[in-house]
């Protein structure tokens, strides 16, 4: 289990900096144009002939904005290259086209086989690294864990659940569902994914249970899990620097596809013309070498970047959130008291307590007991009065354990106790004696 000690986790601002030695060469001149070109191709086609109700659909997500983040953006360009790949196959073609009347229309179907070539290496090439990151992501995130038989369960629920998801893609496609509707369920399949990660690292949902048997999960971790993917957080900085190369390849493979139905729908009453199909050529040469080249890059990007820096690097720690503290009002003459269930011998009760002081500085009287299954009671920690305190104790019995605030010697003052205190199971085997 590799150290976390004195690390936190990567911020937006270290994005930034770290980023910088990292910056992408300007995609080429020629994706805005033969995008715009292609665009317009299509637009001349939907000008001489409405769209149909199916088509419709592409037209106007062509016309929106892609999507704003990067992962989405990824599995929006898997889609379109299939989608694309689907029509260039020579089932798919207009029969105009298959029956290859002319030495035009041989030529064109060898160039278009030669178009399918490319847009499939561009897509396994994306498969590939989807695959990897979501494998470089999680193996670095299991080096933080106990090296014990939790990430073991960890594993084993990973892959269980990656094989529920593939069976529940393999049910729709054999259910007759369309490449779109493929992808709208590998997408919310990846959004359900990120909701885990989220509850894993505030400890909510499924996961409440699974986080108090994971006890030695470095908090670290479980704080980066949550935030990583915040609003504002450090993968918007990603967006903001790698967005806007890879919205532009996402339009422009929208458009290619778009233009191809079109052109195939209308192919019968008309041919392409020259210019147009050169423009086609044009267009997925540049998309594929581009977009290829973009995914080379953030590999490198993302295969160096780290997850946790030093808390030097990252600035002094910030205070823990109030929200991690309970806060109570202990009344003149009065106790208040936790009680904590131990399962496990050798686990540790901590705790973290300070009064919220005022003019005058108090405090209140603070002990542990233990409570056997027969109510008996046996004094742990003896009686002490502290203006504040952090401490822990490790158990060696089984059961419930008391932790006792007293304000009974006060006659005329509260104390408003702000506090944290939990029971954390046994991280490690016990050294056995030679």
């Amino acid at each position: 289990m590799a150290s976390t000690e004195g690390l936190v986790p990567i911020t937006r601002t270290f994005l930034a900096s770290y980023y910088d030695k990292y910056p992408f060469q300007p995609l080429s001149d020629d994706v805005s144009r033969l995008s715009s070109e292609i665009r317009s191709a299509a637009n001349d086609l939907l000008s001489e002939f409405p769209p149909t109700q199916g088509e419709r659909i592409l037209v106007d997500e062509a016309d929106c904005q892609p999507p704003h983040k990067i992962d989405e953006n990824m599995w929006k360009n898997r889609e379109y290259i299939e989608e694309t790949i689907f029509l260039l196959e020579r089932s798919n073609w207009p029969e105009g086209l298959k029956q290859q009347s002319t030495p035009e229309d041989v030529e064109f179907s060898i160039m278009l086989g030669q178009l399918k070539d490319k847009l499939y290496n561009a897509l396994k090439i994306l498969e590939s690294f989807q695959s990897k990151n979501a494998d470089h992501v999680f193996n670095t995130v299991m080096t933080y864990l106990p090296q014990d038989f939790r990430g073991t369960l960890l594993r084993q629920q990973r892959e269980r659940s990656e094989r529920n998801k593939q069976a529940e893609v393999d049910s729709l496609v054999n259910a007759g569902g369309s490449i779109h509707d493929r992808y709208a369920l590998l997408w919310k399949q990846q959004m359900d994914r990120r909701r885990q990660l989220a509850q894993l690292g505030s400890a909510t949902g499924v996961y409440k249970t699974l986080v108090k048997y994971l006890v030695g999960v470095p908090q670290v971790l479980l704080d980066f899990i949550r935030q990583i993917n915040d609003d504002d957080g450090p993968m918007e900085e990603q967006r903001h620097r790698y967005g806007p190369p890879l919205y532009s390849l996402t339009t422009m493979i929208l458009s290619i596809q778009l233009f191809v139905l079109l052109s195939w729908e209308r192919f019968g009453t008309r041919k392409l013309k020259k210019e147009q199909i050169t423009v086609l050529e044009q267009a997925v040469d540049v998309y594929t070498k581009e977009f290829e080249r973009f995914i080379g890059f953030i590999s490198e990007v993302f295969a160096n970047s780290p997850f946790f820096i030093s808390a030097e690097v990252a600035g002094a720690l910030e205070e823990r959130k109030n929200d991690d503290y309970k806060e109570i009002s202990v009344p003149a003459g009065k106790t208040y008291e936790v009680l904590l269930t131990v399962d496990t011998i050798n686990s540790y009760i901590a705790w973290d307590f300070s009064l919220v002081q005022g003019k005058m500085n108090m405090d209140i009287g603070f002990s542990l007991e233990f409570i056997s299954s027969s109510g008996e009671k046996t004094l742990m920690l003896p009686y002490r009065r502290y203006e504040a305190d952090q401490g822990n104790f490790c158990t060696f019995m089984a059961g419930s354990y008391k932790l006792i605030w007293d304000n009974t010697y006060s006659t005329f003052f509260k104390k408003v106790l702000r506090y944290k205190v939990d029971c954390i199971p046994p991280v490690t085997e016990p050294l056995q004696s030679d």
